[in-house]
């Protein structure tokens, strides 16, 4: 009998893989509920059960992916390592990030990855020295990890080229001075 959690893990995956497909065929505001569940071969009660609409299913699976990569960044491994190992999942995934980047309606990919990010980021720098991080350099955290969301879209939908290991390193190089130097005294960099 298989567990309650790893069905329901399951079907999350399922309508993941469903949405992907969608996502070949159509762009992301076009698709609907009704075409995730036919492609999945379950209901929209299933769907919602797991999910409160397409854009958390979207969020859900790139929290997935994402927290994947930064499992690499909590290994004690750099910045601009764990940047180029979060490219090589978007590459791999580059279909979905592509039509989930174009998409700027409410719930948007580009927010959630800004949170996830600056949230990651925060605990880092929060759980290396022991103290809230100070107001200035909360500023230019925010700051850099919105513009290394920006360029991270820009990459995904074709605008600028690179291989994920060229991203990371000119990810890293743009980091403003001051939160450069804190990332260093705590081996982040």
């Amino acid at each position: 009998m298989k567990e309650p959690g790893k069905a329901h893990e399951n079907m999350k995956y399922r309508l993941a893989d469903a949405m992907k497909q969608c996502m070949k065929k159509d762009p992301v505001e076009k698709i609907t509920v009704k075409e995730i569940v036919e492609e999945c071969g379950t209901t929209r009660q299933t769907f919602y059960r797991n999910f409160q609409d397409k854009y958390d299913l979207i969020n859900w699976y790139f929290d997935k992916i994402l927290l994947e990569s930064f499992e690499h960044m909590g290994e004690g491994k750099t910045i601009r390592e764990g940047l180029v190992n979060k490219f090589h999942y978007i590459e791999a995934e580059k279909l979905f990030f592509r039509a989930a980047f174009k998409n700027d309606a409410q719930n948007n990919l580009r927010d959630h990855d800004f949170q996830l990010i600056l949230q990651f980021y925060t605990e880092r720098i929060e759980g290396k020295t022991g103290r809230k991080m100070p107001e200035h350099l909360r500023f230019l955290l925010e700051m850099y990890c919105q513009g290394s969301i920006y360029m991270t879209v820009q990459w995904v939908l074709g605008k600028i080229s690179g291989t994920p290991e060229e991203m990371a390193t000119s990810l890293a190089a743009a980091m403003p001075a001051e939160l450069e130097k804190v990332f260093r005294q705590l081996e982040l960099v």
